[in-house]
C-alpha cells in the first residue's frame, strides 16, 4: 500500500552516495537534512560503509556540515561486530585500519571465521587463500555487505561483494550477509521508534541494496540519481522504485510537501 499523507513517521537515509561522496557533500544535501530535521519525523542513517569506523564516519559527516548525532548512525560494521560477539567467533578480518576501532577487543588469533568488508589494501592472493582454506574447513563466511561497487571521487570502484562471491564460488558455501538489503538490518534501523515498515521511507542511491531491500519489507523506496546510480537502474528491480528523484534535496522537498 502506498504511503499516505500523515502516515509517515520515520525516514531512513543512506549516507555514501546519497548525502556525500568521500569528503564532498552532495550539493544541497546539508541544508536539506537540516530542513528535514525540523519536521516531526524521526531520522536514522543506515549505511553499509565498512572502510571506516562509526566514529570516523560521524566525524567526517560533522566536518562536512551535516547535523548528525553518532547514535543516529547504524552501520553494518557495528552490526557485524555484535554478531561476531554473540557467536563467540575469532574472525579473520578483511577491514582497513580505519575500521578496526569497531572491532576493538575482538580476538583474531587462530581464526575460526571469515569476515569480509571493504578492504582494498587487504585483498590479495595470500589473504584470500587463507580465507578460502578456513571456509573450506567449515568456518562461517560473514559478509558485512555484498555491495557490488561504490562511488569514489575518481569514479566507480569494486565493493566487497565480488570478493565474497569469489569465496562463495570457490568453497561452494553461502555467506551470511549482515547489512542492506537484509530485512533484519532495516528492522534494526526502525527498532528505536517502534515503527512499522509501512510508516517509513528509505532514501538511497543503490537500487538493489537500498530500494529493493526496503520495498520488499514494506517501506516506501526513494531512489536518488547520485552516487552509484546509473541510467536504467529503475528497471533492474520489480516492482520498480516507488519514487525516483534527481538528488536527496529533491526527495526531501517531496517528503515535506506530500507526507507531512
Amino acid at each position: 500500500m502506498m504511503l499516505q499523507k500523515g502516515d509517515l513517521r520515520v525516514v531512513l537515509i543512506d549516507l555514501h552516495g546519497t548525502l556525500h561522496i568521500e569528503n564532498l557533500a552532495i550539493p544541497g544535501s546539508v541544508n536539506a537534512l537540516t530542513r528535514l530535521k525540523k519536521t516531526p519525523l524521526k531520522i536514522r542513517f543506515l549505511t553499509n560503509t565498512t572502510k571506516e569506523s562509526q566514529c570516523f564516519l560521524w566525524k567526517r559527516l560533522r566536518n562536512l556540515g551535516f547535523a548528525v548525532d553518532q547514535d543516529e548512525i547504524l552501520t553494518s560494521l557495528v552490526a557485524t561486530h555484535k554478531l561476531v560477539c554473540r557467536k563467540n567467533l575469532r574472525p579473520q578480518l578483511f577491514l582497513e585500519d580505519e575500521a578496526l576501532e569497531d572491532f576493538q577487543g575482538t580476538e583474531t588469533k587462530n581464526p575460526n571465521a571469515v569476515v569480509v568488508g571493504l578492504a582494498p589494501s587487504k585483498f590479495n592472493f595470500h589473504t584470500l587463500n587463507d580465507a578460502f582454506r578456513l571456509v573450506l574447513g567449515g568456518a562461517p563466511l560473514i559478509a558485512i555487505h555484498k555491495g557490488r561497487y561504490y562511488k569514489r571521487h575518481d569514479g566507480l570502484a569494486l565493493g566487497p561483494g565480488p570478493f565474497v562471491a569469489g569465496l562463495e564460488y570457490a568453497t561452494d558455501r553461502k555467506a551470511e550477509v549482515v547489512g542492506k538489503p537484509e530485512a533484519s538490518f532495516f528492522l534494526e534501523g526502525l527498532k528505536p521508534f517502534d515503527c512499522k515498515p509501512s510508516e517509513a521511507i528509505m532514501i538511497g542511491d543503490d537500487v538493489i541494496d537500498d530500494i529493493d531491500g526496503a520495498q520488499k519489507l514494506g517501506l516506501t523506496g526513494m531512489l536518488v540519481k547520485t552516487g552509484i546510480y546509473r541510467q536504467g537502474d529503475e528497471e533492474k528491480i520489480f516492482p520498480p522504485p516507488n519514487f525516483v528523484f534527481e538528488s536527496f534535496p529533491v526527495a526531501v522537498d517531496y517528503i515535506i510537501e506530500h507526507f507531512i
